[in-house]
């Protein structure tokens, strides 16, 4: 969902060219949201777990469901969406659950 890093980054985000093109973490709101939270696309916001937060921009847009964010896994501005995320493993495959949590989104004032 990133076109310009891949996965965390760790390659991408060497590429002088690819950091001039996405510098900075992009959170997709749903317009909706947007809206409840008093927010545009390019303002700062907070997203918060239990287990963690981060601090990103926002990206207003259809392509997330209402009720729900989109945070890359690759790390901009020293933020990621693993800092939001369980550690706790599928007791089955011994994956961890990277892909799914229940978040707070807030505005950060200007």
């Amino acid at each position: 969902r990133l076109l310009y890093h891949w996965h965390g980054g760790t390659l991408t985000r060497r590429v002088q060219g690819l950091l001039e093109l996405a510098p900075r973490l992009e959170v997709a709101i749903h317009p909706s949201d947007a809206r409840r939270l008093g927010v545009d696309t390019g303002a700062r916001i907070r997203v918060a777990s239990r287990r963690g937060e981060l601090t990103g921009h926002a990206c207003v847009t259809e392509a997330v469901r209402p009720g729900a964010v989109f945070v890359p896994f690759v790390k901009l501005e020293e933020s990621a969406a693993n800092f939001l995320t369980n550690s706790a493993f599928d007791p089955s495959s011994k994956i961890p659950e990277y892909k799914v949590c229940a978040v707070r989104v807030e505005r950060i004032p200007v």
